[in-house]
């Protein structure tokens, strides 16, 4: 590409393709960095352009990614920048990646939602052993009869208090 400050020769061109070769072929000269493409339909909306499912798929791939990429960040990984600018995937292969990128998505956020809940039963069962820590700590110190009182008498005089 060209300097900001000073500007190139440019042709104006048109470019008709098969709609089964467009794919590689846009994506091959989009690699280049020497085109520029226009919308020759400005006036369509996005929902009535014809590869508006392509596009959804990848902004669904965009927010998956970036999905994995803050869950990186959070578990102190980061990536590293792309030496290159990695070339345009096949159609399949760009199946392949959704595919993939969705799965392990899936999986990280079952693997977040367990963690969570381990968590949780970890954090109960530590009370779980402080009542149990307690209730013996009360027990060893003198047996109990039926009749005596759990809580220590200075302490029975306070219960009637309510608090305003």
């Amino acid at each position: 590409m060209g300097s900001l400050f000073r500007s190139e020769e440019v042709c104006l061109a048109q470019l008709f393709l098969h709609s089964a070769s467009a794919y590689s072929c846009v994506s091959e000269l989009g690699e280049r960095g020497l085109l520029e493409f226009r919308d020759l339909n400005p006036h369509v909306s996005a929902f009535q352009r014809r590869f508006v499912g392509e596009v959804r798929r990848c902004e669904e791939m965009e927010k998956t990614f970036t999905f994995l990429q803050q869950e990186l960040r959070g578990a102190g990984r980061e990536l590293g920048p792309c030496p290159e600018n990695p070339p345009a995937p096949l159609a399949r292969e760009a199946l392949r990646v959704q595919e993939q990128s969705e799965q392990l998505a899936r999986e990280l956020r079952e693997v977040s939602r367990n963690r969570a809940a381990l968590r949780g039963h970890l954090r109960d069962l530590r009370q779980y052993l402080h009542v149990l820590r307690e209730g013996q700590r009360l027990t060893s110190i003198r047996a109990f009869s039926e009749h005596d009182p759990l809580l220590d008498p200075s302490v029975h005089q306070h219960l009637d208090r309510k608090i305003k």
